[in-house]
């Protein structure tokens, strides 16, 4: 089945270069990914982002290129901060949610999530090289002001080209390019674990490793199931009479998403963790002696891993319900039941419907938020029980992989399925 897909891609010319195309951006992706910056002890980066949790997300989700400090050193995370707080403010503000129905509304929006990326990028750059200067005097050793501005412009630059690729790949329709970036980043650390666990293969240690193969495939099952796992909730439309003829009187299902939120919970939870810790390193070398210890004390807390697996579980927990709460809307469904004639067996139109979607959401997301959260905290749990740092799974890696590969085999199939038509 597999081949015969894979052959059918292969056949039909525009789809097999974009697939071509695709290869090619991420290949791209992943040369300059290894382009590092000068005046950086790149051995001493990675020893000090091996040692920082909070670090070690931050390196996630730019791709797996920040523990190389190279060109692409932020990789995706300001467009990524930047789409958030344009679809906070989509929530907020009236005009901008109006906006977001129209095509027209939505160019515009993206165009000032792309320039609103830039200044995000200059910031996060200069978080990123204080955060390093303050806390390990070994990576960045003696840089002068103009070393300073040419690696923050580099790296801003850096951002806004795999911003411009990610649009690109976007836009040949095999899937989000963004995604597939970070999808592309998480894949090459995979690799690259899977080298060193060879290269360092201690006999003592084969149980083990099968465990947390076992585990790893356990968890790509789970992923899946909840990614795809949705509740029907039966619709009956009544039949109405119009002019001659008779429409209605079918029967149909709407269906609800044990995950409707996605991996955005995730992404929210890891911004607000960063937060505190990274406004805690400007002021670890303050003057005041009080607000030294207190940001000394926010640095230590987090790295406590029982307070901060404690505090990301419970902000994934809450954001998922949020997330949820803010992209289903029950009485519009409702509504839209109503005036298209639909009803639920055994429930009346109107706000009694409303009362009833929203009571079997809330049950139907605790499990998927109850899912995200553990998802998330899984490596801790596995180093808690194993004591090994190395080979610990990424939850959250798995579920970006999951569902991007889930993406891309849907969108390939539906052009598949559209060519097939058009034959």
């Amino acid at each position: 089945m597999l081949l015969n897909k894979i052959a059918q891609i292969w056949k039909i010319k525009d789809l097999r270069n974009n697939v071509l195309f695709v290869l090619g951006m991420l290949i791209i992706f992943r040369f300059a990914a290894h382009i590092p910056i000068p005046g950086v002890d790149v051995t001493a980066l990675r020893e000090f982002f091996a040692s920082n949790q909070i670090l070690g997300l931050m390196n996630l989700f730019s791709g797996g290129v920040m523990e190389n400090f190279s060109i692409m050193m932020m990789g995706v995370a300001p467009y990524i901060t930047s789409s958030i707080i344009f679809q906070l403010l989509a929530m907020i503000v009236p005009k901008l949610e109006e906006m977001q129905k129209e095509e027209a509304g939505r160019q515009k929006i993206n165009m000032w999530t792309r320039w609103a990326t830039v200044p995000l990028a200059i910031l996060q750059a200069f978080g990123m090289i204080s955060i390093l200067r303050s806390s390990s005097s070994a990576v960045l050793s003696g840089i002068s002001s103009f070393d300073l501005f040419s690696m923050i412009i580099t790296i801003t630059a850096g951002t806004i080209f795999l911003m411009w690729l990610g649009e690109l790949i976007t836009e040949k329709k095999i899937g989000n390019g963004i995604s597939i970036l970070i999808f592309a980043g998480i894949i090459s650390g995979v690799l690259k674990t899977a080298q060193q666990t060879a290269l360092t293969f201690d006999p003592s240690n084969l149980f083990l490793i099968i465990g947390f193969i076992a585990i790893a495939l356990v968890t790509v099952v789970g992923v899946v199931i909840m990614t795809e796992g949705q509740r029907n909730i039966p619709v009956q439309y009544a039949k109405q009479i119009r002019g001659s003829r008779m429409f209605g009187g079918v029967s149909t299902h709407l269906p609800l998403r044990v995950n409707m939120a996605g991996v955005i919970p995730i992404i929210f939870a890891i911004s607000v963790v960063l937060f505190p810790t990274m406004i805690a390193q400007f002021f670890i070398q303050a003057k005041t002696q009080f607000i030294a210890q207190a940001a000394e004390w926010v640095v230590m807390i987090f790295q406590n891993q029982l307070f901060y697996g404690a505090v990301y579980f419970l902000l994934v927990f809450a954001f998922t319900f949020f997330y949820t709460e803010v992209i289903f809307h029950p009485n519009q469904v409702a509504e839209n039941l109503q005036k298209q004639g639909g009803f639920i067996p055994g429930i009346r139109p109107g706000r009694p419907t409303s009362e009833y979607l929203a009571h079997t959401t809330h049950k139907i997301i605790f499990v998927g938020a109850l899912f995200l959260g553990l998802i998330a905290i899984l490596p801790l749990l596995m180093q808690y029980f194993t004591g090994m740092q190395s080979l610990a799974i990424g939850g959250t890696s798995l579920l970006i992989v999951v569902a991007v590969v889930i993406e891309i085999v849907k969108q390939v199939e539906s052009q598949l399925t559209m060519r097939e038509y058009e034959g």
